[in-house]
């Protein structure tokens, strides 16, 4: 048997089993940021951190949170005290024997940005994938399909035994979506470091982060219901994260020795802001030695350095892509990352049994993590070093510079197809010669509505980048209300079209509009549908030419 299934065989005695050297804290510790703690940590040979460090506190303060995997100690002042008076602890306990460091209790945030409605009238590829799994959100997904997922699936959908510990907010783990893929060895599937309890779920309908990451990584993918994640491997819910997204960075350490302590494969964090710490690059160096692979998201500095604890050694740093592959405005760039994935937009499970669309390094991160469950169901003998290598040999340039993309984007098609070891094939499939124009047909959709008045909408905007292999033609029609005066505006560069700024225009007097174009290949269509008079309901059709 392998790691993980000697440890999923403790069963209900896997969280007793995984929560070995971590202490309880003190009755009444409060979940989230902790900013009067100072950590002291010991050296390897101390036995008890607690008898180490006991001795050297002042009597204002007391231990109120031990590790001894870990090796330290969490010493709390009261509110009031002095700034000074922590520092001359911080400086006088360092000469206790054994202390190696003492630093702040410093808070790590989830890393997500501005929740985005998912446009449910977004236009649609009529081209066959691969795979096209069964689950009713799928068509308003872009992340599987630009990591080729379609591919992979293929192959597998993700194994069970290879399991994603998220460390977050906490996974909703009875969501109809998520339910059948959290991971059963453990009593709710995971436990609240946070609470200090062993129920991992979400306190409020206001923690969607975790519940969302989770069902990136891993909602159940081809079951009818709701979404596709990026694979079916099993997810453990380590709840590190308080209700406003804030943790203290004991809860997030404990977490990730927890998770490496029940056999996770892979640890997903998509948190940071705290900087760097000797108790935080300690557990990923734990985690790690015990064979877990850490994905963590790079960022939302627009532009910053890699944050940690993506920035170390140990952890797979990621940066966030858009739709079309370029760099997310706001992902964080540097010279520690590994990876990139799709992070702007991404659709996913979220609380109270519902779904929406968010944006962050943080939905980037476990794109990754979902991938390396695919790589590993499919290569099951890989260790982290090799899967982790594994990964980067079988990413994609999509021309953006090492420090914004590293390897590459990550790709589950080239992960599960590619023997490990090897390169992918760089062209597999080649191209036929191109035919003639219309040999390939892709058409797209969508429907809106106009109208005047104060509160009005007088426009609608649309882009469409090209889905033929070997585009030559383009028609774009817009059937209008009758009795309404509606134009149409398109540009070939894919930049927002406005009544003044446009490459093509069809504005006769009716709410009927068609444009046609001969196309290179190189181009990609801005349409505004904008409101010259009249209102009501129109369609909006596009018929896009191959050779």
């Amino acid at each position: 048997m392998n790691r993980r299934s000697v440890l999923k065989a403790t069963g209900a005695l896997g969280a007793v089993f995984g929560l070995s050297g971590v202490a309880s804290g003190t009755p009444g510790r409060e979940p989230g940021p902790k900013k009067n703690e100072i950590v002291v940590g010991v050296g390897a040979s101390v036995a008890s951190a607690e008898a180490a460090v006991e001795s050297n506190i002042p009597s204002n303060a007391e231990i109120v949170h031990t590790n001894d995997t870990l090796g330290y100690a969490a010493v709390e002042f009261p509110e009031a005290a002095a700034a000074e008076a922590k520092e001359n602890f911080k400086r006088q306990v360092l000469d206790a024997d054994g202390v190696e460091y003492a630093e702040e209790n410093v808070t790590f945030e989830a890393l997500e940005m501005e929740s985005l409605e998912s446009d449910d009238d977004a236009s649609t590829s009529d081209v066959e994938p691969e795979y096209t799994p069964n689950d009713p959100y799928y068509s308003s997904q872009y992340a599987p399909q630009q990591v080729n997922c379609e591919g992979a699936w293929e192959k597998t959908l993700g194994d069970s035994d290879v399991t994603i510990s998220i460390v977050d907010q906490g996974i909703q783990y009875d969501h109809p979506d998520l339910a059948e893929n959290m991971d059963g060895s453990v009593s709710n599937s995971g436990y609240d470091f946070a609470d200090r309890d062993s129920d991992p779920y979400p306190e409020s309908g206001n923690e969607d982060h975790g519940t969302h990451v989770g069902g990136i990584a891993a909602g159940a993918t081809d079951n009818g219901e709701g979404h596709a994640g990026i694979s079916n491997c099993s997810l453990l819910s380590a709840r590190a994260l308080d209700t406003s997204g804030g943790g203290s960075l004991t809860d997030i350490a404990d977490a990730i020795q927890w998770s490496a302590d029940q056999g996770a494969d892979i640890i997903n964090l998509s948190l940071g802001g705290g900087g760097s710490t000797n108790l935080m690059a300690e557990a990923c160096e734990y985690a790690y030695s015990q064979g877990s692979l850490i994905v963590a998201a790079a960022g939302n500095g627009y532009g910053n350095p890699v944050s940690y604890p993506a920035a170390y050694d140990t952890v797979v740093a990621v940066s966030s892509l858009d739709e079309g592959e370029t760099l997310s405005n706001f992902s964080n760039v540097g010279p520690e990352i590994e990876l990139a994935a799709p992070g702007g937009n991404v659709l996913s499970s979220v609380t109270w049994n519902d779904y929406a669309s968010y944006s962050g390094t943080s939905m980037a991160s476990p794109v990754v993590a979902g991938v390396a469950g695919l790589a590993l169901s499919a290569w099951p003998n890989l260790s982290n070093d090799e899967l982790r290598e594994h990964l980067q040999q079988t990413a994609v340039d999509v021309g953006l510079a090492p420090e914004e993309q590293g390897y590459g984007r990550v790709d589950a098609n080239n992960a599960v197809h590619t023997d490990p070891g090897t390169e992918p094939d760089p062209d597999p499939d080649p191209d036929p010669e191109p035919g003639d124009c219309g040999d390939e047909v892709n058409t797209a959709s969508a429907q809106g509505e106009l109208s005047g008045g104060w509160w009005g909408n007088p426009s609608d905007t649309y882009s469409y980048s090209l889905q033929t292999a070997d585009p030559c033609h383009a028609t774009v029609t817009l059937d209008g209300p009758s009795g309404a005066d509606f134009d149409l505006y398109l540009t070939l560069d894919g930049r927002q079209p406005t009544t003044s700024d446009y490459d093509e225009g069809s504005t006769t007097p009716s709410g009927d509009e068609e444009i046609e174009v001969e196309l290179s290949g190189d181009e990609e269509l801005g349409i505004l549908v904008d409101r010259y008079s009249g209102s009501g309901t129109y369609t909006l059709s596009l018929e896009e030419l191959g050779k």
